[in-house]
């Protein structure tokens, strides 16, 4: 398995590499990355933390959190910023099968070790779950982190699915639990794979405990599929939509549906992410800016996409006051 998990340190100077323009460098200058999945991790990963945060520091970028769909980030994220000082990495939690699911404690002892984000689950959420058996059947091309779930089921060891809601549609005993601790320490909630039933329960049982950042991840994601109506509602509900840029480059959903969403829920109410670190796609590093060309291609203003990038990320990253 070590061999599958190996970063190239040299990913970034693949020939086929886009290269962002420089007006789009510098309009996510000290903006954070807060969704990026590298190396050290148990699927394939294009780079290393350490390295990354080397070439964040070199571009000017404030920092990046860490997500793992199977481990607490917390403590991994204090590590990087001792070996490359000047850059901030953002610790996180996400709430699958391999922590516990919704596990309270699992949220103390993050938080307690400096966590900042909090996932609901992701290949294990309910509605993930299905879609996967419906998706990538016999014969398809699974993405990587689909794979490992079709390996730990061959193995006899692939956990049921981590629900959040009753039969009759409202919070389970253990969501409220994980919201109680999520809004005593601060932190971020993000919604990680679940279904718009469950986004829409979560964000009003979220405003309920006290939880002041909630995050919709990837809203035009196939599992989440969110229509604008629904975006502009969870926007006037205080939520924060992520638009990650792999969504849209590797062809989940349009770049032309990307801009409706933002033009629809205003810039305030976006987060611009990557989502990046797969061997197949860009340079994570690179990902911001990529999306700040694409979105200038689309009509979105530099101040927007400074908006949505800079002040956003640097809010959620606890460096701004809001």
């Amino acid at each position: 398995m070590r061999d599958n998990i190996v970063a190239n340190p040299e990913y970034s100077r693949r020939s086929n590499s886009v290269t962002p323009t420089e007006t789009a460098r510098e309009l996510v200058r000290t903006a954070y990355d807060l969704h990026v999945h590298v190396h050290p991790d148990v699927i394939g990963r294009i780079v290393d933390d350490v390295t990354l945060a080397e070439r964040f520091l070199e571009l000017g970028l404030a920092g990046f959190a860490l997500k793992s769909h199977y481990t607490s980030t917390a403590e991994r994220a204090r590590v990087v910023e001792r070996a490359v000082p000047g850059i901030d990495v953002v610790g996180t939690l996400t709430l699958n099968a391999a922590i516990g699911g919704l596990n309270a404690l699992a949220v103390e002892i993050a938080a307690r070790e400096g966590a900042r984000i909090v996932w609901l689950p992701t290949v294990d959420a309910v509605n993930e779950a299905e879609a996967r058996d419906r998706e990538y059947g016999e014969g398809v091309a699974k993405p990587l982190w689909a794979r490992i779930q079709v390996e730990l089921r061959e193995q006899g060891i692939e956990p049921p699915p981590v629900a959040l809601l009753d039969s009759a549609g409202e919070p389970l005993q253990a969501l409220l639990d994980v919201l109680a601790v999520v809004a005593r320490h601060g932190l971020v909630l993000a919604t990680g794979h679940i279904s718009r039933a469950e986004i829409f329960a979560v964000v009003a049982a979220a405003e309920a405990a006290g939880v002041r950042q909630v995050v919709v991840t990837h809203p035009e994601f196939p599992a989440q599929d969110l229509s604008l109506e629904d975006q502009v509602e969870l926007a006037e509900r205080g939520a924060l939509l992520e638009r990650c840029f792999t969504t849209p480059h590797t062809g989940k959903c349009s770049w032309e549906r990307v801009c409706e969403g933002i033009r629809a829920t205003g810039a305030g109410r976006n987060l611009l992410s990557t989502d990046l670190g797969q061997p197949a796609n860009p340079p994570v590093e690179d990902g911001l800016a990529l999306f700040a060309d694409r979105l200038l291609a689309g009509g979105i203003s530099e101040d927007e996409i400074q908006t949505m990038t800079v002040v956003n990320s640097r809010l959620l990253a606890g460096v701004d006051a809001s």
